[in-house]
């Protein structure tokens, strides 16, 4: 019973914590009392002050720990997507019908490495109110949120009461999902560019049949169905829709170039973001998608389908899919695209090249791969230098920096020089403009008949 006695004791005052009010009054009863040995009669106030706030602290812990708790919930997505700002609500109830003021801090997920959040607000009584703040992960994986912790005031504010509310959850961070919204295809002879968008002249005459219909003002004459026509008495047109049920494999790289970070996330991040939001683009125009990842081993392939649930299989391929330290084996992925991808498909290869004799170690594997399908080879512009081969050069130093910055520039346009002269499509963009130049890229080879 002691042993019990003195754990409530400890609970007790574990739950309370002085405010900026406490020690401004009591300072003012110290100033009191300090000069009432200067001037006697600044005594006896001093004293019955001290007494005031006596009772008035003791009231406030009454009032504490006599009102009902407020109610704080967390609501949050069991799924959080990478890269994206992700809104998280916090529902509080105040279930006392005196004001209170609250101090409320929610043990975010490690990853997001925040030591200081803490949001202020205020209750009148039995009011609800909803409070909503966005995180922006950068990882994909499992985040774990801990405790709510509520510190209360009431309207005397000497004491705060801490309130520890069990709200412990776990949630997947999964390639951007949201990126799905952003980036809707149009259809047609247009495409999504970021610029606005982008007329498409279609090459050649291999799409597929779809119907005859009548002859309308812009109809392709060379289209027309002389047999119908003659049939029916006035012009018909054959009707075409684009070939459909083309494979397509998206290839990720995950070796250590693929490491390098921008904008917090890395470029195996923007590799997979874009992957997901091209899925979503080949699923609409009825191709079938296929996935591979590799690095210094062959890791996964996802088969190329075009199937309703083919995009949650490739989501939760990528859901945990890492860069390793190592450089990636071309050479393997070469072998394993010709044992296992039979059809002539588009290749769309995600990777990364920092000068040119890193391509010409490649070269062999690329244009192998390029004689039996059609290659697409993405990689990435470092935007951190043409900054720097952007800013005046005051100094010296800072011309050798310019210098430098101009030389990986260019060896970046000599990559995308030496890939054209070997047959190999390549696109050179910044990871923020990734998505779309790949969807650009993706339609524009589709309209032209290349696979």
């Amino acid at each position: 019973m002691i042993q019990f006695a003195g754990n409530s004791i400890v609970h007790f005052f574990n739950a309370l914590f002085l405010t900026k009010r406490f020690f401004l009054a009591g300072m003012f009863c110290f100033i009191l009392f300090t000069f009432s040995y200067l001037a006697e009669i600044l005594y006896a106030p001093a004293v019955i002050i001290s007494w005031i706030f006596l009772f008035v602290l003791i009231a406030d812990i009454i009032l504490l720990f006599s009102m009902p708790k407020t109610i704080v919930k967390r609501q949050v997505h069991s799924r959080m997507s990478n890269g994206d700002e992700n809104p998280v609500v916090l529902h509080l109830k105040n279930l006392s019908p005196l004001k209170t003021t609250l101090q409320i801090i929610d043990e975010l997920p490690v990853q997001f490495q925040v030591r200081d959040f803490m949001i202020n607000t205020s209750l009148k009584g039995s009011e609800k109110k909803q409070l909503k703040y966005n995180l922006r992960p950068t990882e994909r994986g499992e985040y774990f949120f801990g405790n709510i912790h509520v510190f209360i005031a009431s309207t005397l504010g000497l004491l705060r009461r801490r309130i520890t509310i069990n709200a412990q959850e776990k949630v997947s961070v999964y390639p951007s999902y949201i990126q799905l919204r952003n980036y809707q295809l149009l259809t047609g002879n247009t495409i999504n560019a970021s610029g606005g968008n982008k007329k498409i002249r279609k090459v050649g005459n291999s799409f597929e049949f779809e119907q005859v219909k009548d002859y309308v003002i812009g109809d392709d004459i060379r289209k027309l169905n002389w047999k119908a026509t003659a049939r029916n008495g006035m012009m018909m047109v054959n009707q075409y829709t684009d070939e459909k049920s083309q494979q397509v494999f998206i290839i990720i790289d995950k070796g250590r170039l693929m490491k390098m970070p921008f904008e917090g996330l890395t470029l195996l991040d923007y590799a997979i973001n874009s992957a997901l939001v091209l899925t979503h683009v080949c699923l609409q125009k009825q191709d079938k998608i296929g996935l591979i990842t590799f690095a210094e081993k062959f890791a996964d392939i996802v088969p190329a389908d075009r199937k309703m649930t083919q995009r949650e299989i490739i989501v939760r391929s990528l859901y945990n899919q890492n860069t390793t330290f190592l450089e990636a084996d071309f050479e393997m992925l070469y072998m394993q695209v010709r044992a296992k991808i039979k059809q002539r498909s588009m290749l769309i290869l995600f990777t990364n090249f920092e000068t040119l004799t890193g391509v010409k170690r490649q070269m062999q594997y690329l244009r192998s791969l390029s004689k039996h399908h059609l290659l697409l080879v993405v990689f990435f512009e470092n935007t951190s230098l043409k900054q720097l081969s952007a800013a005046d050069a005051e100094t010296v130093e800072d011309v050798y920096v310019k210098t430098i910055a101009d030389k990986f520039i260019m060896e970046k346009r000599l990559i995308v020089k030496e890939l054209h002269q070997a047959g190999i499509l390549s696109l050179l963009t910044t990871p923020q403009e990734l998505t779309v130049q790949t969807i650009n890229s993706y339609v524009d080879l589709k309209s032209r008949q290349l696979i």
